[in-house]
């Protein structure tokens, strides 16, 4: 019997004191991913991805950026329109709301409005060039700005102040579609004093989905802007009140007059 005892004693430290030390540090590890990135399981095969097309449905609606982890996703769908068959032609569904929740930042997204002079309020907008910059899940970037204020784009300029941005590398931002998904992404980049038309170039002429946020760093049109680089992580089924949001931006109070006719966002 005392044999048996050192015997265990010896496998315990040998090789069960070892693991369990190594349980214990992912163990710590695990929290401080999750709270750095919002929702971030890798440890012990809890992050994977299913097969195309399959999606986990989201129960009951939000009123608030979503806290919770997640652990299963999907390749992001792609939807179809029009008629079914072998010649439907094949879309990614419009991006309706942008939350990134380590930043409380929850916004309705919007086209811009013709003839936009100053950008709305209370809202993100889509870029649009040749085409909507606003598909997630498609071959393309996906841009969007706002205002840096407050209940807008005001927490990424202030990040982007601490070493330069160092604490936004790794949080997640879900965006929304109006087929009720929720696509996550991952910030990877962070790009400061940026300045000229050709900052969009890179955005523009993307081919793989990506997602841009663009903020400014002064109060004029001139002034040099701040861009926020994501990568696509997934996609999850969400309910249709957390994809359709209610806001949809007005016309900011401080906003210039109208410089023309039929010109908006501006006050007249």
């Amino acid at each position: 019997m005392r044999r048996i005892r050192v015997f265990l004693g010896r496998l315990y430290r040998a090789i069960l004191r070892p693991v369990a030390r190594v349980a214990l540090d992912l163990l710590g590890v695990v929290p401080a991913l999750i709270a750095g990135a919002g929702v971030f399981l890798i440890a012990a095969g809890l992050f994977y991805y299913l097969s195309p097309g399959t999606v986990v449905p989201s129960p009951t609606p939000t009123t608030a950026p979503s806290s919770s982890a997640v652990a299963i996703y999907s390749i992001p769908p792609i939807a179809t329109a029009g008629p079914a068959g072998p010649s439907a032609s094949k879309v990614a569904s419009i991006a309706t709301r942008v939350t990134i929740p380590a930043l409380s930042i929850d916004l309705p997204v919007v086209t811009s409005p013709p003839n936009e002079q100053f950008p709305l309020c209370n809202a993100a907008e889509y870029l649009v060039l040749d085409k909507p910059l606003a598909y997630p899940g498609s071959p393309q970037a996906t841009y969007l700005y706002a205002h840096a204020r407050t209940n807008m784009f005001l927490p990424l300029l202030t990040q982007s102040m601490i070493k330069n941005g160092a604490a936004m590398i790794g949080m997640w931002v879900e965006i929304y579609t109006d087929d009720d998904q929720r696509h996550i992404y991952q910030i990877s980049k962070v790009l400061r004093h940026v300045s000229g038309s050709a900052a969009l170039t890179t955005a523009a002429t993307a081919t793989t989905d990506q997602l841009w946020l663009q903020t400014s760093e002064g109060p004029f049109e001139s002034s040099t802007k701040l861009q926020v680089v994501a990568q696509p992580v997934g996609v999850i089924a969400a309910a249709q009140a957390d994809a359709h949001p209610a806001g949809k931006g007005n016309v900011c109070p401080d906003a210039p007059r109208c410089k023309a006719p039929g010109n908006t966002g501006c006050r007249p």
